[in-house]
């Protein structure tokens, strides 16, 4: 089983918390894993247990061409040594980005497949379509968000995290942020930054609590206007917040997810959408190995370690 370094909790200190009587503390879990960062090493953990256990030798998974979830697959499944195939939605572009040159050396088998078919992916037609060119594959969804995912994103949150009133992450598949909600005690507050456009997220994670009869002591509310124009989109004033973090606090984030919570987080604490005296707990979901691919694409340097 995949094994990780538990990481304390990093407080913040700054001029604009103690205006407003705020604590703030980061969970990092960047630093659980030297390849499997992050909640994706918490959403393959009990994914890939289940594989070895049902006897299986394959997985696969689907994702873009800048997945962190990709790189996470591909990268987990070296360490327990188990063959990995990555269906990939797009061509095959030369020279590869770091995020698949990445997942090819740590030995996953890519596969390019138009954006037509791929929406396909969850059809059995198309699955069986993949059973008869791959042979027998553990499937782990795109994003890694199923039933095993959620059973491992319930243990980021520890005994010792019940002294916070608020946490807060990023949401992208909803994986992370229902299982933290599960685990969330009474007088807890769960806020969610969502990655993508759209008022969609609300009817996404209702329908997973649902499907997963999810229940929570505590409550969520989910943000959704620091998208910066949606999934994998970014702006100059994203970037600024991303370096100014890094000067201040030396904590590295990445413009998909973790920025766009930080940027969030601290613009609501600005307009004292907190009550003075809460204590927040951010989740540093990771997935800063795409901020090698950023800079590749856009020539724009971020911090990644």
């Amino acid at each position: 089983m995949l094994t990780y370094s538990q990481t304390e909790n990093q407080f913040l200190t700054h001029p604009i918390l103690e205006e407003k009587g705020i604590e703030l503390a980061i969970k990092r879990l960047d630093l659980v894993h030297p390849e499997v960062s992050g909640n994706k090493f918490f959403k393959l953990k009990h994914n890939l247990e289940k594989a070895k256990t049902a006897g299986k030798t394959k997985i696969m998974t689907f994702g873009g061409a800048f997945s962190n979830h990709i790189y996470a697959t591909a990268k987990a499944a070296q360490a327990e040594n188990l063959e990995a195939i990555g269906i990939i939605r797009g061509e095959r572009t030369e020279p590869l980005n770091y995020t698949l040159r990445s997942a090819e050396e740590a030995g996953m088998q890519l596969e390019f497949i138009d954006r037509s078919s791929y929406r396909n992916k969850t059809e059995l037609g198309f699955l069986a379509g993949l059973s008869e060119k791959f042979g027998d594959f553990f499937l782990i969804p795109e994003g890694g968000t199923n039933e095993q995912a959620i059973k491992g994103t319930q243990e980021i949150l520890r005994h010792k995290d019940s002294d916070f009133t608020h946490i807060t992450t990023s949401i992208g598949t909803g994986g992370t942020f229902s299982g933290l909600f599960s685990t969330l005690d009474n007088h807890q507050k769960l806020l969610g930054f969502s990655a993508l456009k759209g008022e969609f997220i609300h009817r996404e994670i209702a329908e997973l609590i649902e499907k997963y009869q999810l229940t929570s002591k505590g409550s969520y509310e989910i943000i959704t206007p620091y998208h910066f124009g949606g999934y994998a989109k970014w702006k100059p004033e994203l970037v600024e917040l991303i370096r100014w973090f890094w000067e201040v606090f030396k904590i590295p984030l990445d413009p998909v997810y973790t920025g766009k919570m930080m940027f969030g987080l601290f613009d609501l604490i600005n307009k004292n959408h907190f009550p003075k005296g809460s204590k927040i707990l951010a989740i540093h979901s990771g997935g800063l190995q795409g901020n090698i691919g950023f800079e590749e694409m856009t020539g724009i340097g971020l911090p990644s370690v």
